[in-house]
């Protein structure tokens, strides 16, 4: 049986739903002591005075933890530095009395019990000497001496690109143009798992961290440079995660939190984050773009001018590539792009699913229907004629390009052929139906990954790498591919991931960890097999005496000549003539940089909405998202993650925003209950099409990534169809229903 390609439930499903699954607050070592943060009530200043007596006065209470009282911590920057810390001064929990921003940690009360700490953590009083704040981005932009560049264009991979042509120039001559401003909010994570540390004191200074986290050897080598810590004596667990999307890329601030009072108190202690402290870390960054496009009146793009301003910290410059996506996808002889970030008194932004593209994608579609509205053409004609098929920042062709077939496969399902092109001319009794299509796009990653395989003699092969299933279904597809390099059943596989001790792994992010760890996993299998074959060309008779090893392969338990399938030797004997009982290999797969070639993932989004003609109400009743992205190793997991990045992109378009009060620079709506995101009622018809896109270039197995492409053009299609529906264009999100009077 062939595992790679079918629909595979997942092999974890069974620990998950009975709770045998345990998560990072779900580990219970003797002595556990509990720790409450205290977080601060202004977004700028110093604290004057910290008065912990009357909580270190109830009955259970073991210690409070301040700026004044901590064990040492290192003085410079480069011992906070993460594998994925942006450039800047990294925020150092507890280490002086400045406040960078509101809901900043200041103290942590530890308990005996976790209500003990809760409210002795009520009782700690704070003085502040407070010093203006901004965190608007809005009155930021008037002051153009204190925005800053991200980086000269083309000067790394989230710099702008290079420009080509004269785009002044050419949007000058076009015949027809368009300008227009784009605005996305803040937006916060709100992961299932609150972020919570539990770290177990081994005695001599060893910990067990079991963090959530998308990176455990990225934790693991942050909190040795923190506590300047050897790295053997310090282990990081996350076998399992309720939701990351990247805020669990960076260490967060609990898991300092908890091992500096492990540290400190020589017992093991948990810290857990409530909702509303996770509103003070990462979020996706608010931002502005300005757009203009040129066109001939036949529809060929002669210019795009794409500029960002985007929101970060203050002590921290944190950016990605936000405007250069179009180059990507439509031909266009005349760019220029330029990216610029409004420094803010707030937390440091970070990276939520698919960062640059679910925004600057957003920007490009609409302002592409918009263009396509002027022209009089059929959106999805505009971006046909507009088709490119070369990388134009690279100037090089694509491994695989199959978005032309994404259009047609996903427009033939939609009935996109149906749709009147008149705002306001479509109706379903008293609501006004609208069709909107945007295009998505992201980037094929791959990064170098360690996989150990040991194989027993009775036919079961244990999997081990460090990497994270931040709940994308790792456990599962390593499983898979396994299972088939190796000639097994799925069930003789066991897989073993999410320790810092197990081989090497990046963090868990940017939809590279599939690709990766897959061929990982056939790069460590084909050592398994020439090992194999080496015990097999021992024994008696053996019918691979003179056989390659790439002239066998693994299938059914057996090692089995591909010229000749009746020519096989099973695993156990092999084994078992060669005196072993145990196979075990550990290989590093890198991936050569193809300079010849661009390699991304691509998706045509197609969205009916229907909105109340008096109410204003908007509801997406339909969705049908076609995505091309190589080979796909799961289509049961692989349809869940573009399902669940539509559902986010609904969000981002209809729901989403962390609404601040600059008066006192603190998040508004820091609880699920005000921070709205899409519930059941809010979803419906959702179709997820995988195009077939053969790509023997990228890497051996032709597997591109999945996580991001699902939300990238969601919300522009959205905008696109509330526009269709109504004849109100709102470049601003959310789209709320007072936006449409």
């Amino acid at each position: 049986m062939t595992y790679i390609g079918t629909a595979t439930s997942r092999v974890d499903g069974h620990a998950k739903v009975t709770g045998a699954a345990k998560y990072a607050a779900e580990i219970h070592p003797d002595d556990l002591a509990h720790g409450c943060v205290v977080t601060s009530t202004i977004a700028k200043g110093r604290i004057a005075r910290l008065d912990v007596s009357e909580a270190l006065s109830v009955d259970g209470v073991i210690e409070v933890l301040t700026h004044l009282n901590r064990p040492e911590m290192p003085d410079d920057d480069n011992a906070y530095k993460d594998d994925v810390a942006p450039d800047g001064s990294p925020f150092r929990p507890l280490y002086d009395d400045r406040i960078l921003f509101d809901g900043q940690p200041i103290a942590l009360v530890v308990a005996e019990e976790p209500e003990i700490a809760q409210f002795a953590a009520s009782l700690v009083r704070v003085d502040y000497d407070r010093e203006p704040h901004v965190t608007d981005m809005h009155r930021r932009r008037e002051e153009p001496s204190a925005l800053k560049p991200s980086a000269k264009p083309g000067a790394d991979p989230f710099a702008p690109p290079k420009p080509r042509g004269a785009a002044e120039k050419a949007f000058a001559a076009a015949e027809v143009r368009h300008q227009g401003e784009y605005y996305v909010p803040i937006e916060h994570h709100n992961p299932m798992e609150l972020y919570a540390s539990t770290v177990i004191f081994e005695g001599d200074d060893k910990l067990t961290i079991y963090d959530k986290t998308q990176g455990v050897q990225n934790v693991q080598r942050y909190i040795c440079g923190v506590f300047k810590l050897d790295p053997d004596d310090v282990r990081v667990m996350s076998p399992f995660m309720g939701g990351g999307f990247g805020s669990g890329l960076r260490p967060q601030y609990q898991v300092v939190l908890a091992t500096l009072a492990a540290l400190a108190l020589k017992r093991s202690v948990r810290v857990v984050l409530t909702r509303q402290q996770m509103y003070g870390l990462g979020h996706r960054p608010a931002m502005i773009q300005r757009i203009e496009l040129g066109a001939k009146a036949d529809g060929t793009l002669e210019t795009v001018t794409h500029d960002a301003l985007t929101v970060t910290s203050q002590y921290e410059h944190f950016y990605r590539q936000e405007t250069g996506w179009s180059g990507l996808l439509y031909q266009c002889a005349n760019a220029t792009y330029a990216h610029k970030l409004a420094p803010l008194d707030l937390a440091t932004s970070c990276d939520m699913r698919a960062p640059s593209a679910a925004t600057g994608v957003y920007a490009l579609e609409c302002a592409m229907d918009e263009l396509a509205v002027a022209l009089r053409l059929d959106p999805l004609d505009l971006r046909l004629r507009c088709y490119s098929d070369r990388d134009q920042h690279a100037e090089r062709p694509y491994g695989s390009k199959n978005l032309r077939d994404c259009y047609r496969q996903g427009a033939e399902v939609f009935g996109w052929d149906k749709r009147t092109p008149e705002p306001r001319s479509m109706r379903d009794g008293n609501e006004l139906v609208g069709w909107g299509m945007a295009t998505g796009v992201w980037e094929a990653l791959q990064v170098p990954i360690a996989v150990r395989i040991a194989l027993t003699s009775n036919g079961h092969a244990e999997v081990s790498c460090a990497t994270s299933d931040i709940g994308t279904g790792t456990y599962t597809i390593m499983a898979q591919v396994a299972a088939d390099m190796l000639g097994l059943p799925l069930d003789a596989i066991t897989v073993k991931l999410g320790d810092s001790t197990l081989p090497q792994s990046p963090v868990e992010g940017g939809s590279w960890i599939a690709a990766s760890v897959a061929n990982g996993i056939a790069t460590t299998s084909d050592a398994v097999r020439h090992e194999l074959l080496g015990l097999a060309k021992q024994m008696p008779n053996s019918p691979f005496a003179d056989v390659a090893p790439d002239e066998v392969m693994l299938a059914d338990g057996k090692l089995v000549s591909k010229r000749d399938p009746a020519s096989a030797v099973s695993i156990a004997d092999a084994m078992r003539h060669g005196g072993v009982d145990r196979i075990e290999q550990e290989k590093t797969t890198r991936f050569a940089k193809d300079e010849s070639r661009s390699h991304n993932v691509h998706s045509a989004v197609f969205v009916e909405v229907k909105v109340d003609e008096e109410l204003g109400v908007i509801r997406v009743t339909r969705v049908v998202s076609a995505v091309a992205a190589g080979r796909i190793l799961n289509t049961k997991t692989a349809g869940s993650q573009i399902l669940g990045g539509v559902v986010w992109g609904i969000g981002m378009a209809l729901h989403e925003e962390t609404l601040l009060d600059h008066t006192f620079g603190r998040v508004m709506n820091a609880n699920i209950a005000e921070y709205h995101v899409p519930v059941n009622a809010d979803i419906h018809d959702i179709k997820v099409i995988f195009v077939d896109e053969p790509d023997d270039t990228i890497n051996r197995l032709g597997i591109k990534g999945l996580g991001e492409i699902g939300i990238v053009g969601v919300a522009a299609a959205v905008a696109n169809a509330v526009y269709h529906a109504t004849g109100k264009r709102v470049r601003d999100l959310p789209i709320t229903l007072d936006k449409l009077d």
